[in-house]
């Protein structure tokens, strides 16, 4: 594969976005590069669980003229979702000279920018990766998904004068009282309104939501969202049973009917920021 990730759609000619609304789909990712899978002491299935299995086929369904991003790369090999400084010594030789003065949790768990461990399966790697691997990586396959995600919502605001960024991940089971999980860490990575929309939207349906418990949005909300520029940023985690087979591991029955509540949320979002730009410019023109 050439590229370790795919723009797909939703512009002019020239690029620009036709929609104020752009999705991202950063742990999906199905490409294990050989020099992954011959440094594993785990069978490779055992990688499954890092993925948001399938998430990238829910959110190619509900797509309609909106910019999408979807990695392909799979999160064993790097995780867009963490800071560049979250690089584990225990994986990792370039990390002392990229040592956070205290540690993430998600670091401390193993699961930095190059996870260390996946579920009950343990620890992943027969040896630790050289600063130079783990460099190239970051080269070649994170910073230029973090580069196309900032222009593309460069553009969109730019256009429409606000972007919203909805994050699509996916997540076990974390009881009834909620299927989706919305983030905006507590309120840093996007207005309130797009929020309540979104809430909203998913009740439509009948899937009931939580807000930032037990996900409030990792490294991509707070690097791309904005809203003192007009640029606005929300994860969401959909739980895996509403989509995948019994077994967790197929698109299942629920597949169209999750496409169409992940279709009714963007469509709600997009409404309430063209709304609120054309109320911006009333209120300019008075």
């Amino acid at each position: 594969m050439d590229a370790s990730f795919e723009r797909i759609g939703g512009q002019e000619p020239d690029g620009t976005p036709l929609s104020p609304v752009v999705l991202s789909v950063p742990h999906a990712g199905r490409d294990y590069p050989l020099a992954l899978r011959t440094a594993l002491r785990v069978p490779e299935a055992a990688l499954v669980v890092l993925e948001d299995r399938y998430v990238d086929h829910v959110a190619q369904g509900a797509r309609s003229i909106e910019t999408m991003l979807v990695q392909h790369r799979a999160r064993a090999w790097i995780d867009l979702n963490r800071s560049e400084t979250e690089r584990d010594a225990r994986v990792d030789e370039g990390a002392r000279a990229h040592s956070q003065p205290t540690a993430s949790a998600k670091l401390r768990s193993g699961l930095g920018l190059v996870p260390r461990r996946a579920g009950a399966a343990g620890d992943l790697w027969r040896r630790r990766f050289t600063g130079a691997e783990v460099a190239a990586r970051i080269v070649e396959d994170y910073r230029p998904y973090h580069e196309a995600l900032a222009m593309t919502l460069a553009a969109a605001r730019d256009r429409f004068g606000i972007a919203v960024l909805l994050d699509i991940h996916s997540m076990p089971a974390v009881g009834p009282h909620a299927r989706i999980v919305l983030g905006d860490r507590f309120g840093q990575a996007s207005a309130g309104r797009f929020v309540t929309r979104l809430e909203a939207a998913a009740a439509q349906t009948g899937v009931r939501t939580a807000l930032n418990t037990p996900y409030a949005g990792g490294h991509i909300l707070e690097r791309q969202g904005a809203p003192s520029r007009n640029i606005h940023a929300i994860q969401i985690e959909i739980d895996r049973t509403l989509y995948l087979d019994p077994m967790l591991d197929r698109p299942g029955t629920g597949m169209a009917q999750t496409i169409a509540t992940l279709r009714t949320m963007i469509d709600a979002v997009t409404d309430e920021a063209m709304a609120g730009q054309a109320g911006a410019t009333a209120l300019a023109a008075e």
